[in-house]
């Protein structure tokens, strides 16, 4: 017999196991020996109030005990002499709808614009001590997409697009730690994502896919609305059957070749900022109601925050608790921040997005000429007008948080973990004021929400321009454009998703599509 039961826990207590099966057995009744084992299935921390408590949801086997087999079985074919289904993008919705495609008897073949994770180390030190970005090779673009080094949070609300539980499970079989089974909000970590990415690449390869770094797709060949092939940088051309189009939410040159060739685009509504960055010990000690350090046995503190400011949201966008922030433009000329936390989260600084809902048919109104890429114009001046604020290379425009809200220029600045450097810059006025208002607002009432929130200890660092594509790539219900028969727009960067899982679903879902077309 298995039993489903909620457990409440106060973090004085320890000797976690016994806890569980008294616990366990004074709740359903029962003598604890009666009780084979105790299987964790959820666990999250509860710190509102000063009693700390561990919540966890728990299996209770009674005169039973734990099966070993797996939730999921994932049963790869040798697919080497299968017909092809080709994969623009190897993120997470290119990776997983390869590794779909090998499951349903499929061979992928995958073109990355940029490197395997190994090589893509030496761009981003390029970037972060020499100011040089590579186009094709940064924190957005190269094996593994935007995720790879830049976090690896796991936390979706996409749960009615797909199987959530399958991806976890395979990220598990892929490497990953079982613990992302169990946490509410699930990490990785930027330092472990590299190994399970490799190891998804290895496995493709493995049963007979392909893959092509180094490999942009500059043109599609097109013959009555149909995709027939595609051209690449080097000048090659490859015949295509169905193309699953997973390039993410940065690839700007994808959505003008689009555009120029006609084919259907639709501007679509996002979200911009900054980034702030506390001292952890600061969020640790508002969260976790401390006066010093938190205790061992708590993890470095989150936070979620979100306030309607003039009829717009303001909210925290992807929170990196002991974290770093990290340059994620891709071209030269422009200043993008992004943020990531390693598998321990014991970096000394805490960072988020406070980003700014945008509204496309309300906030663009002098870019209305760029017609569907208008958000996409939009984002591209802000980022290079922090390109010049920052001092005309990847160092970023920065000011402390309550001289940003007094609109004073801040003399000096606080410690960083943004490799780069920060320039002092006076951000309250470079910012456009349907954004920078709506911060300055924001952040005061961040502060009466998260006593100790609204201080001088933290900077702002601009900007957070990438939190979503502001392009759609539209697609009918049997997720092939409406127009070009054989594209399938896929992930982030078709707008179908907002993170490494919903990307991941959404791969899925897609090879599927291009399959039960074939």
């Amino acid at each position: 017999m298995v039993k489903e039961i909620q457990l409440r826990i106060s973090l004085i207590e320890e000797r976690m196991e016994q806890i569980l099966f008294h616990k366990s057995s004074k709740v359903l009744g029962i003598d604890k020996n009666q009780i084979s084992a105790v299987k964790v299935l959820r666990k999250s921390i509860d710190a509102r109030k000063k009693n700390i408590l561990f919540n966890y949801k728990v299996a209770v086997y009674i005169d039973e005990e734990i099966s070993e087999k797996p939730d999921y079985i994932f049963d790869y074919k040798d697919v080497s002499d299968a017909k092809e289904i080709h994969i623009i993008g190897f993120g997470p919705a290119g990776m997983y709808a390869a590794l779909r495609c090998i499951e349903l008897g499929y061979k992928p073949v995958v073109l990355e614009r940029g490197k395997n994770v190994q090589e893509r180390r030496r761009d981003l030190k390029a970037i972060n001590q020499d100011h040089i970005v590579n186009n094709d090779s940064n924190y957005c673009f190269g094996e593994g997409g935007a995720g790879t080094y830049s976090d690896g949070k796991l936390y979706t609300r996409s749960l009615k697009r797909g199987d959530v539980r399958r991806i976890f499970e395979n990220l598990v079989f892929h490497g990953a730690t079982e613990q992302i089974l169990v946490d509410a909000h699930p990490h990785i970590g930027t330092n472990k994502l590299p190994k399970i990415i490799q190891n998804i690449r290895e496995n493709i390869l493995k049963f007979g896919g392909e893959i092509h770094f180094e490999t942009r797709v500059t043109d599609f060949v097109l013959k009555n609305n149909k995709l027939q092939a595609i051209q690449l940088q080097n000048g090659n051309e490859m015949a295509v059957n169905s193309v699953i189009l997973a390039t993410g939410h940065s690839a700007r040159d994808v959505y003008e070749l689009l555009h120029k060739k006609n084919i259907s685009l639709k501007a679509k509504s996002f979200a911009m900022g900054v980034r702030i960055e506390h001292p952890q010990q600061i969020i640790d000690q508002i969260q976790y109601h401390c006066s010093g350090e938190r205790d061992e046995l708590l993890p470095a503190a989150a936070y979620s925050l979100v306030q309607q400011v003039k009829n717009r949201g303001v909210y925290s966008f992807c929170m990196c608790p002991g974290g770093f922030i990290v340059p994620a433009a891709t071209a030269n000329g422009e200043v993008v921040v992004n943020g990531m936390s390693p598998s321990r989260r014991n970096n000394k600084f805490a960072n988020s997005g406070i980003v700014v809902e945008l509204d496309i048919d309300k906030d663009f109104n002098k870019y209305e000429k760029f017609g569907p890429l208008k958000g996409l114009e939009f984002q591209k001046d802000l980022e290079k007008i922090a390109f010049f604020a920052g001092g005309r290379s990847q160092a970023a425009p920065a000011q402390k948080l309550v001289d940003f809200v007094d609109g004073k220029i801040s003399s000096d600045l606080n410690e960083t973990s943004y490799q780069p450097g920060l320039n002092s810059a006076p951000l309250h006025s470079l910012l456009p004021k349907i954004i920078g208002s709506r911060l300055r607002k924001g952040f005061v009432d961040f502060g009466r929400k998260m006593h100790g929130y609204y201080t001088n200890e933290a900077n702002i660092i601009g900007v957070e321009s990438r939190t979503s594509s502001p392009v759609n790539i539209p697609r009918k219900d049997t997720l092939e454009h409406p127009e070009i028969e054989g594209l399938f727009p896929c992930g982030e960067g078709g707008g179908y998703a907002g993170g490494i899982i919903s990307a991941a679903m959404d791969g899925e879902r897609c090879a599927e599509a291009a399959i039960a077309k074939l």
